[in-house]
């Protein structure tokens, strides 16, 4: 009986968690987000540590330098804003008060009047939603932000204590899926990088073929747009359709849509993704996208991390199945070491 009491103690925290999941659905996302962040920011933390930094300290400076990150990739946007303002009204002074077209042998016009209403009314829409849920976005953010550097701190005590309920004869196994998880999730961040930077160049090369005068901007704010879900540079490619079509530019309004569409808000996630997945989580590109795409579609933005990685885990869990069976495999997944479970 003394033998299963840590048996019974590990089905007390699996009945807590899933309590907690329960209670705490609201910021689940929250909470997956930084525990995959963490996940990765603990080699540096430890980096630091071997250098002499307390370990308080060195969790502080590396949450510090996540934080960076996340502005670096965002501050463009309102760079570019505040840089270009002029040109962004000098722009709009060249709607037209009225648009006429021709539409199955019907005449319609459009005013500028009317355009405004529906723009402002969607504003103050917009504007009420955020003022509503600007609080909860501050409360996970902040939220985020503590569960991070609390993360990093503990470092791998956590996994230490869920590895020790595992038989022996199990640790290898669960430490392949713990290394598994862990290039997973840093080709998952590593492919968003690389999918931004991609999608500027492709975004040059399209907005200059297409004749637009801010061509690298414009590539600029898709490359950041890449980094927001579902939206992407979709909203961009919106935005500049509907100012075509306002200027009376049908044609130009078309191209963008379908030439942009294509190469811009599609062609990098199908050219860059697959690829480097192959090459950084060794995920066949397919599985890859299929784990990206389903899990975007099923829990939305924190799919784009989770689906992935379940896809990974099944596939290392096949692995590891057929290495208990004896079947050969043709392209064996490469060891690693350097994990918070192991620390």
């Amino acid at each position: 009986m003394k033998g299963s009491r840590p048996y019974v103690l590990g089905g007390v925290l699996a009945l807590f968690a899933l309590l907690a999941a329960v209670i705490l659905v609201d910021v689940l996302g929250t909470v997956f987000f930084a525990i995959t962040v963490a996940y990765l920011l603990v080699p540096l933390r430890r980096r630091l540590e071997v250098r002499g930094v307390s370990r308080w300290m060195a969790s502080a400076a590396t949450t510090v330098v996540a934080a960076v990150g996340v502005f670096v990739v965002l501050a463009p946007l309102f760079v570019i804003f505040f840089l270009r303002l002029n040109d962004l009204l000098a722009l709009a002074s060249l709607i037209p008060d009225a648009v006429s077209f021709e539409l199955l042998g019907m005449f319609y016009e459009v005013t500028l009047a009317e355009v405004l209403a529906v723009i402002f009314s969607l504003i103050r829409s917009i504007g009420r939603s955020v003022a509503t849920t600007a609080p909860v976005v501050f409360i996970k953010l902040t939220l985020f932000s503590f569960l991070v550097f609390s993360l990093v701190l503990g470092g791998g005590s956590a996994g230490r204590t869920l590895l020790a309920l595992v038989p022996t004869e199990y640790h290898d196994a669960v430490r392949a899926l713990e290394s598994r998880a862990r290039e997973t999730l840093f080709a998952i961040y590593v492919l968003q990088a690389a999918t931004a930077v991609g999608t500027f160049f492709i975004a040059f090369v399209v907005f200059s073929a297409l004749g637009y005068e801010y061509a690298i901007t414009l590539a600029t704010v898709a490359a950041i747009l890449q980094f927001i879900p579902i939206v992407g540079p979709s909203f961009l490619l919106a935005a500049l359709a509907l100012y075509q079509a306002a200027v009376g530019q049908f044609v130009a309004a078309v191209l963008i849509v379908v030439v942009g569409g294509f190469a811009i808000a599609w062609l990098p996630d199908i050219l860059i993704r697959p690829r480097l997945a192959r090459e950084t989580a060794h995920l066949p590109g397919s599985l890859y996208f299929v784990g990206f795409v389903g899990g975007l579609l099923s829990l939305g933005p924190v799919g784009i991390i989770a689906g992935p990685l379940v896809v990974a885990l099944l596939v290392e869990s096949v692995a590891l199945l057929g290495d208990e069976l004896h079947v050969e495999d043709d392209d064996p997944t490469p060891d690693t070491s350097d994990s918070p479970v192991s620390e």
